[in-house]
């Protein structure tokens, strides 16, 4: 039975190794050797500077970061007074809050979960409360807020059957954690059933944030130079999010696939530590390719371009004729496929989307997505596409229609925290 002192206790045996894993990360992501006194519950530099009326969200990564910008614009407009705490635990989250909201918030890093460093961290901060984005559940936190008094409150929850399997195999750590939150809004009626079968008491459904994203103009600009220096008047598939593996397949099925002449693949690795991976992959097949980060036009014998930049993911989709959602050839879970709808372009997924299960299942119903058994079968669902200009227009039509069906997450959220916050 793990409790959270045997949870704890391996906290403490790993705490000496983690600064060794943070400059390992940092070699290829340097975000990881910064701040680096904030993982330990220390503070300084702007992270001093916060008001008395603070707000901490806690958005891991960037998904996370990008799904809960609605909820902080809204918190901006209604109330201007709050400082907002933003806290992330990834180098790429952290990046993309900075990028997204500036110095309108305060950014730190979220700290390990050992109690010194939590209690460190709620004595600086002194938050009025925390709002925990999506399945960020850590017991130590949320013992020490306990203590403190600052209601903890997990939004834009999610839970898939995989993970709530694995959080029941540890209930005595997991149950009583469920129940020490002062409430849970969860994205769908699933998600909810699974909590509350682990222990939760308050859940409510108040739908997904990711539906009340909109394309930022600036976002769609960029994808308009995007397009430009791809060619006009080429087909364009975007290969979104790839993992680890992912595109070994998809090259391998490229290579005797038959896509329309003078198609160009875009592959934006999901972790910006793959870059040079998947560039020496390309090299190693003999593949021409033209890198993002060179900021040039795409020769029109290269068939290739590596997406190795961080924060364009909405003006790759903008540039997309058809975008393929990654992290869902393999049993990853997928990601994030509203972002490709949202900006109107004709959405692939592979056979593995337990990450967004209600989202994927939903838009393939409405005809805004499809999804594909493997790489194969990828390229020729995309090489229909590519070639049939009005089934990608019905796409796009039903993407319009699936989107307006599902917004309001924000709207109802507010309406739920405003009471509590």
């Amino acid at each position: 039975m793990v409790t959270r002192a045997a949870y704890t206790l391996l906290w403490w045996i790993a705490l000496p190794f983690l600064p060794l894993r943070l400059w390992w990360r940092g070699r290829r992501e340097p975000g990881y050797r910064s701040h680096v006194g904030e993982r330990f519950g220390r503070y300084s530099g702007a992270a001093r500077a916060v008001g008395n009326d603070v707000l901490w969200i806690h958005a891991v990564s960037v998904g996370e970061t990008r799904a809960v910008a609605p909820l902080i614009e809204r918190l901006e407009r209604e109330q201007p007074q709050r400082t907002i705490l933003l806290t992330h635990m990834t180098a790429t989250g952290r990046d993309t809050g900075r990028a997204l909201f500036g110095n309108r918030i305060v950014q730190a890093w979220l700290p390990y979960d050992v109690p010194f460093a939590v209690d460190r961290f709620l004595a600086h901060f002194h938050p009025r409360a925390g709002l925990l984005v999506e399945t960020e559940l850590w017991p130590n936190l949320a013992a020490a807020a306990a203590r403190r008094n600052v209601p903890l409150l997990l939004v834009n929850a999610r839970l898939s059957a995989r993970s709530a399997q694995g959080y029941a195999s540890i209930a005595a750590l997991s149950r009583p954690l469920l129940r020490s939150l002062a409430g849970i809004a969860a994205q769908s009626d699933a998600d909810a059933s699974r909590l509350r079968t682990l222990g939760a008491d308050d859940v409510v459904v108040t739908g997904n944030l990711k539906f009340d994203i909109d394309v930022p103009p600036a976002m769609r600009e960029r994808g308009r130079e995007l397009r430009d220096a791809f060619g006009r008047n080429r087909p364009v598939i975007v290969l979104a999010s790839t993992r680890d593996g992912e595109e070994a397949l998809l090259l391998d099925a490229l290579a005797h696939a038959s896509p329309p002449p003078r198609t160009l693949a875009v592959i934006v690795p999901r972790h910006p530590q793959r870059f040079g991976d998947v560039a020496a992959m390309l090299d190693a097949r003999g593949l021409s390719f033209v890198r993002r980060s060179d900021a040039r036009a795409v020769p029109d014998d290269v068939a290739i371009v590596l997406g190795d930049s961080m924060g364009e993911m909405h003006a790759y989709y903008a540039a997309a004729d058809v975008a393929f959602v990654g992290g869902s050839l393999l049993p990853l879970g997928g990601q994030n496929l509203i972002e490709p709808i949202a900006a109107g372009v004709p959405t692939l997924v592979g056979p593995n989307t337990f990450n967004f299960t209600h989202a994927a299942d939903a838009a393939i119903a409405a005809g805004a997505a499809l999804r594909v058994s493997d790489a194969d079968a990828l390229w020729r669902e995309a090489t229909r596409l590519l070639e049939d200009a009005p089934a990608r227009e019905a796409m796009r039509v039903h993407a319009q229609a699936f989107l307006a069906a599902h917004r309001g997450a924000a709207d109802r959220l507010w309406a739920w925290l405003e009471g509590r916050i």
